[in-house]
């Protein structure tokens, strides 16, 4: 008797763990599953959910084995930006090399041209924490095959093993290796665009404000940016306020990945998402470019309001005061090296919490009269032309995003 009852009450507290482990998982689920947010206007919003759920289930797995002390979190993190499922084999010629100690990768048909090929570098987005030649490797084989163009991937180190500024540095040895070397891979060097996505396209900028100086080197012929992160100063714009919970990237997401890039860790998060990070005398001087007043009338509904910032903090600002440098926010740069940047495409998506980033730089290309493409994906997101090549995990905008770059590429 004692032994069966011994059983049953071990059975019973077996039973009591497993429903409460499942009562964590569902709140868990139900918590991440309801934290965001996919409007209407998002073309297989709910496909874009569950991709990101998935997501937050393995980043979740990552939170464990951190505690276990097997791997960071900030590793599963890289491992899922990655990608699961490297992509086949494919008809081009790619090789890895160093230009000038950074590692970049190499993409070209493998069929000889009787003329030199246009060049195309582009830096991958991430945070400036995450992202590699592995993450961004269907898009630029993308751009290799079907616009005739030499890709070339920058492998630029990662923080907070290497603290800002060393991303814009690597980019910019980089950069300037390639345009000083361009005709030994086969690259007229009077055909280079450079590009990014979103703090790529960052990096880019902030290299070209260095390299407009230099005469030394070939002009860069053309710019291509892609929903780019442009500014660290007010994040609280319209965009900011609508595409909070809208995924890849939320805006929890921003401010943490921002505060470990830029300083090395994530404490004062909150504060720098009240813009407490800004004293109001910096604020009035940078509202001539960063301002919800520049953000046209159309793109402010959605639930938009004016946003009151929260209290200044002077330790976060000394902290955080690399958000005041050009290299860091290029939306801060000079109108007179603005001038001397050549023409841009810009991609923009309606539901980024970066969109704005763009609105803003589009503004500033226009009042100094730069020649510069626009495109707005009305239901696009942050991240969605990195799905290309992932076959049923594309969406309709991927396709059409990355068609208007080849043709603005196929014009130089």
């Amino acid at each position: 008797m004692e032994m069966i009852f011994g059983n049953e009450l071990w059975m019973l507290i077996f039973y009591f763990c497993i429903s409460v482990l499942f009562l964590i998982l569902g709140w868990f689920l139900y918590s991440n599953f309801t934290r965001i947010h996919t409007p209407p206007g998002i073309i297989q919003g709910i496909k874009l959910r569950l991709i990101y759920f998935s997501i937050c289930i393995l980043e979740k797995l990552g939170v464990i084995l951190e505690k276990l002390g097997i791997c960071s979190k900030l590793a599963v993190r890289r491992f899922l930006m990655d990608g699961v499922f490297p992509p086949g084999p494919c008809d081009l010629s790619i090789e890895e090399t160093l230009f000038d100690t950074v590692p970049v990768r190499i993409y070209q048909s493998k069929t000889p041209s009787p003329e030199k090929r246009r060049g195309l570098v582009w830096i991958h987005g991430g945070g400036g924490i995450f992202g590699s030649f592995k993450s961004h490797e269907r898009l630029c084989r993308f751009f290799a095959q079907e616009s005739a163009t030499v890709v070339i991937a920058i492998g630029y180190p990662l923080a907070p093993e290497h603290p800002y500024p060393a991303q814009q540095r690597s980019c910019y040895m980089a950069i300037s290796y390639f345009l000083k070397h361009a005709g030994d891979f086969g690259v007229d060097p009077q055909r280079i665009v450079l590009g990014g996505d979103s703090i790529g396209g960052s990096f880019m900028v902030a290299a070209s404000q260095q390299l407009v100086l230099r005469q030394d080197l070939p002009q860069v012929r053309a710019h291509v940016l892609v929903y780019p992160f442009l500014q660290a100063v007010d994040f609280n714009l319209p965009s900011y306020q609508q595409n909070q919970r809208v995924p890849f990237l939320v805006k929890t997401d921003v401010g943490h990945f921002g505060k470990i890039y830029v300083t090395g860790n994530s404490s004062g998060v909150d504060a720098l998402m009240q813009n407490a990070h800004i004293p109001e005398k910096l604020r009035i001087k940078y509202q001539k470019w960063i301002s919800a007043e520049h953000i046209p009338e159309e793109f402010k509904g959605r639930g938009y309001v004016p946003f009151v910032p929260g209290r200044f903090s002077e330790a976060l600002f000394k902290e955080y005061a690399a958000a005041f440098e050009a290299r860091c926010s290029p939306l801060l740069m000079k109108d007179a090296v603005l001038r001397r940047f050549p023409e841009t495409f810009l991609l923009t998506c309606e539901y980024d919490i970066l969109r704005d980033d763009g609105l803003l730089y589009k503004k500033r290309l226009g009042d100094n009269g730069m020649s510069f493409t626009w495109h707005h994906l009305e239901d696009g997101f942050h991240g969605i032309l990195s799905l290309v090549g992932f076959g049923p995990l594309e969406f309709p905008g991927t396709r059409r995003g990355l068609k208007t770059i080849i043709q603005f590429l196929e014009r130089y």
